[in-house]
């Protein structure tokens, strides 16, 4: 057998060094390295209480007590959470506004049920304490306040009744004994009916996300993600905050879709590109309320009327509504903050549009991107002679407005909770809030495609976003700068 010369040998020797390293060093094309299970938290198993709680139980205090006798951090850390305090740790500097201002449940207007002080009895439903009264708040100092059972009890076995107390007849020791890390079940009792009913507020929280289909949301559906898999916690605190109750939010605070996903998770270069400057959101929530509709418009002005009655259409005790499925949402661009907040006593815009909240960002701010939105229109009460919003006593007893069905009483009730002077004369006056649209992620095969925003039957308005025109029919691209 002829051998192969020794230089043939020495050239494929010297081929293979030089062109193996060449080859492994030489730039691939950017593949995208996302696997979001390597980044989940990973929650700590739960032990099993039902040997461990002991006795019977006459209030929620009493149970509270048993939970810090093992647990004595979890109340001090709890009251530090703005869960517990429904008010923001500092004040936002707000134009016009020469102090900070301080923003919360406790005394922020919104133009669904207005505002929370002097209704306790239906608002502290869903406030994390007990010892809520007509006449005054929860002692805010008192650990013995904190409700552990409304995130760690099972909700069919417990619920919450007039003023956050336990709802009549619940077995305090059969909840107690069946505690467990939070499930999408415990914070869907709040959150899925803010506003005064399933899906009202948000529009991408409801009743539906208890057991979703997978494709009305791909992480809880498919995947049976929990809510704190996304707003991670930590010494209680919850990671998540958007506009709706903190103008200024840190991008530290708020659950980024990047917590578990890569920055280019598209094997398309050209939808990584997208990403510079638009929200994963955009693509990825197409749509909400599939299942359960939700409002997007409230009018005041007519409550009180003795009307044929319908959840959907009209209540006595709110007005008249619309509520609408399959809600294609409004895109702005979006940089985590709010560029105008409405603070209790500001002018309203009458005869224009007041808005509650509008998010902050344009095509040259950097930090912006195009992200979807709710916009709920609401007909709200205000004082003719002041010029500001009110907000009227509803469900406090004796003389709101839902026992009494009188403005004028309920507005001069509201005085003393609110601070705000009534003048004896009020109209309704028209107002925006935008709610961001972050749930209800679809899975990749149902999020919008190139021409759900490009071509003449694209969902996007290009000018009003800034843009001359559609960018695929002028030649621009989405990037760092837009």
């Amino acid at each position: 057998m002829d051998k192969k010369p020794t230089w043939l040998l020495g050239l494929v020797g010297i081929l293979l060094v030089v062109i193996v390293p060449i080859w492994v060093l030489w730039p691939k094309p950017n593949k995208p390295q996302d696997n979001p299970w390597d980044n989940l938290p990973e929650h700590a198993p739960h032990v099993d209480h039902s040997a461990i709680i002991q006795g019977t139980f006459e209030t929620g205090q009493d149970v509270t007590k048993t939970c810090l006798s093992c647990h004595p951090n979890a109340a001090s850390d709890f009251m530090h959470t703005s869960h517990w305090t429904w008010d923001s740790a500092e004040g936002f500097k707000v134009p016009g506004h020469d102090e900070p201002v301080h923003f919360g449940k406790l005394h922020s207007f919104n133009n669904f049920c207005i505002g929370t002080e002097g209704n306790q009895r239906v608002c502290m439903k869903c406030h994390t304490g007990y010892g809520w009264t007509e006449e005054a708040p929860t002692d805010f100092s008192n650990p013995n306040n904190v409700d552990c059972l409304v995130c760690h009890a099972d909700p069919a076995k417990y619920g919450r009744g007039p003023y956050g107390d336990p709802a009549k007849g619940v077995d305090l020791a059969a909840a107690a004994k069946g505690v467990r890390n939070p499930t999408r079940a415990n914070c869907l009792t709040c959150h899925a009916y803010g506003g005064g009913g399933d899906n009202v507020k948000h529009g991408d929280i409801s009743s539906a996300l208890y057991h979703p289909d997978p494709d009305l949301d791909v992480h809880m559906g498919k995947y049976d993600l929990q809510c704190t898999d996304c707003h991670r916690t930590e010494h209680h605190q919850v990671k998540g905050k958007l506009i709706n109750l903190n103008p200024q939010v840190e991008p530290e605070e708020q659950a980024q879709c990047t917590d578990c996903h890569s920055n280019a998770p598209h094997e398309d270069e050209r939808l990584n590109a997208h990403v510079q400057s638009v929200a994963c959101q955009a693509c990825h929530v197409p749509e909400v309320a599939e299942k359960i509709p939700t409002k997007i418009y409230w009018n005041w002005g007519s409550a009180g009327q003795d009307l044929p009655q319908n959840h959907f259409h009209y209540l006595k005790i709110k007005g008249d509504f619309v509520y609408v499925k399959n809600l294609k949402p409004v895109y702005l661009w979006f940089n985590g903050n709010e560029s105008e907040r409405y603070v209790e006593g500001d002018p309203a815009n009458i005869g224009g549009i007041t808005y509650i909240n509008k998010p902050a960002g344009s095509i040259d701010d950097p930090k912006a991107k195009i992200f979807p939105f709710k916009i709920h229109d609401a007909m709200q009460p205000y004082d003719k002679q002041y010029g500001y919003l009110l907000a009227p006593l509803t469900a406090g007893l004796p003389n709101g407005f839902w026992t009494k069905f009188d403005w004028d009483l309920a507005f001069r009730e509201a005085e003393e909770h609110t601070g705000l002077k009534y003048s004896g004369e009020y109209g309704f006056t028209e107002s925006y809030m935008y709610w961001p649209l972050t749930h209800m992620v679809k899975p990749k095969e149902k999020a919008l495609q190139c021409a759900d925003c490009h071509g003449p039957n694209g969902r996007l308005d290009w000018k009003a976003l800034g843009y001359p025109g559609d960018p695929m029919e002028w030649g621009g691209r989405f990037d760092n700068n837009h």
